[in-house]
């Protein structure tokens, strides 16, 4: 099965419904997911890859973007390959544009 973009549920679980606490966290992964892509793509060994892959996985899996967090999950296994970051990437813009329908739903 594959994992959502967003959880609604699983981030109103964490907020209690705060739409305000919800942008936050959305623009804190947003600073995150540029940050962390940033540092994968400039890793020059498996170490610094998987600490970047790994705090955005976590950032991603507390505001309920399991797809991006899976991907992380992923890249986590695969240090320095191109494809896991592209398919990093690919979650991420799927996390954002999610975000992004939520606040104009709130």
């Amino acid at each position: 099965m594959d994992a959502p973009v967003l959880d609604r549920d699983h981030l109103a679980r964490y907020t209690g419904g705060d739409t305000g606490l919800e942008a936050e966290l959305f623009s804190l992964l947003d600073g995150q997911i540029d940050a962390c892509c940033h540092a994968m793509a400039a890793a020059k060994d498996a170490d610094a890859w998987m600490r970047a892959a790994h705090t955005l996985k976590g950032a991603a899996r507390g505001v309920g973007a399991a797809a991006l967090g899976e991907a992380c999950e992923k890249a986590e296994e695969r240090p320095l390959d191109p494809s896991a970051l592209a398919a990093i990437h690919v979650a991420a813009e799927d996390a954002r544009a999610a975000m992004i329908a939520a606040q104009a739903a709130a």
